[in-house]
């Protein structure tokens, strides 16, 4: 698996950049996600470096046979719908019996433009004790990378101002739909 997405991501023209994640658990953010392509490329680049990363995705999109692919490649579905399903909890839950564990999360949480990002990645980090890497999809230099390397000070606002501002020079697919707080 890991040579064919290689092989796609040089038939696409698009590379993995910086290091692989050195810690054995973190969460990894992708930004920004302004569109469907933002899963391909990013699921690609993880697959081309071994990166075992855990993505989450609404529960729409488990329909056959999509579902089943999805599943294989360690996607998890949510019920974005359901605000009593206790997903934070479970996922802190996993964070602390694996040996290793690699979430990936978008905190745009939409690939529609929004004033906000959703907090909930360092709600996860804090509690689980984990870094977050600082993901990036550039789509004017066709690259994907996981870093750098933010441990989170337990203060979720001013940590999630400076990490929205680290994504100001951001290339998105779809530019009208990003935003980093302004």
């Amino acid at each position: 698996m890991r040579y064919i997405a290689k092989f796609m991501m040089w038939l696409g023209g698009w590379k993995f950049r910086g290091e692989l994640p050195k810690e054995k658990k973190a969460v990894i953010i992708s930004v920004p996600h302004t569109s469907s392509w933002d899963f391909v490329w990013g699921e690609l680049a993880f697959l081309s470096q071994g990166i075992p990363a855990f993505i989450l995705m609404k529960k729409e999109f488990f329909f056959f046979p999509l579902g089943a692919i999805l599943r294989a490649l360690r996607v998890i579905p949510v019920d974005r719908g359901n605000k009593d399903s206790q997903l934070v909890e479970q996922i802190i839950d996993e964070f602390k019996k694996r040996d290793s564990m690699y979430l990936c999360l978008t905190p745009e949480g939409s690939r529609k433009r929004r004033k906000k990002w959703k907090k909930g990645f360092l709600v996860i980090a804090n509690a689980a004790e984990v870094p977050v890497y600082l993901g990036r999809i550039d789509y004017k230099g066709k690259f994907c990378e996981v870093g750098p390397l933010f441990h989170p000070t337990g203060d979720v606002d001013a940590d999630m101002a400076y990490i929205m501002s680290t994504y100001h020079d951001a290339n998105p697919k779809v530019r009208e739909n990003f935003s980093y707080g302004n």
